[in-house]
């Protein structure tokens, strides 16, 4: 992790219970990187998420993004973006519809913010389907799309649910390579759930661990990959191949 410039994203003694299940959190997600939050079923990914994203808000402790404390704010009023595992597409409305709904709930769109839907479709594959329904898509394509919705929001953080789960090898790889490509031409923050190794590998500089509601694990790549001596590691990254995946 950076020591040197601020964090986007601090966890400051953050405490929420729900259900049964409690969580705590004190962890801090650098500027302009892509950081895999991993662990177990049940460890706090997607809670963790949510708690960036204002899905759900600290019991205690308070979650700051760019210096900002943002643990009452809605959703809406944060500077972040959401990809999810199931694309989260309203399927009565195109492409063009869902994507602008990204800019303006209501699509007041300027002319701008108008051709701005259209290239962001360009620029994920999708030139010329403005008026194409998510069913007729591919799952690929209907995550590009949903990537394509991310990049007209311009929000400096973006928060990726398995965003490739259930997809082909073939189309993984292309997507990863896209939001690869999307990263690096923005210099977003990206928090990346995952349960792939070579998700990791590929995309993130930095990697932070959960295991039953606590970060385990804060890392760079390099140094999560060397980890055997944490069995909880070992376990996700698999004893029998995680040498071959090591970089």
């Amino acid at each position: 992790m950076s020591e040197t410039a601020s964090p986007a994203i601090a966890f400051k003694g953050v405490h929420l219970s729900l259900g049964n299940s409690r969580f705590h959190f004190d962890c801090a997600f650098e500027r302009g990187v892509v950081t895999a939050v991993v662990g177990p079923s049940g460890s706090g990914k997607s809670t963790l998420l949510n708690l960036v994203s204002g899905f759900e808000q600290p019991d205690s402790g308070t979650v700051e993004i760019d210096g900002v404390d943002v643990s009452r704010l809605t959703p809406a009023e944060r500077p972040v973006s959401l990809i999810f595992q199931d694309n989260n597409l309203f399927a009565h409305l195109d492409l063009y519809t869902n994507v602008g709904l990204g800019i303006h709930p209501a699509l007041k769109l300027t002319q701008e913010e108008r051709g701005a839907i259209s290239q962001a479709l360009a620029r994920v594959g999708l030139q010329g389907f403005e008026r194409r329904m998510p069913a007729s898509l591919s799952g690929g394509e209907r995550q590009r799309a949903a990537i394509a919705r991310a990049l007209v929001r311009h929000r400096p953080v973006l928060l990726l649910d398995e965003p490739l789960a259930g997809l082909d090898p073939a189309l993984r790889s292309a997507m990863l390579e896209l939001i690869a490509e999307l990263q690096a031409e923005t210099a977003a923050t990206m928090l990346l759930i995952t349960h792939e190794p070579r998700d990791i590998k590929r995309l993130a500089k930095n990697v932070v661990f959960l295991q039953n509601g606590r970060v385990l694990l804060a890392a760079t790549r390099e140094e999560f990959f060397r980890r055997d001596d944490l069995e909880a590691v070992q376990q996700f990254l698999g004893e029998s191949d995680s040498a071959a995946i090591s970089p």
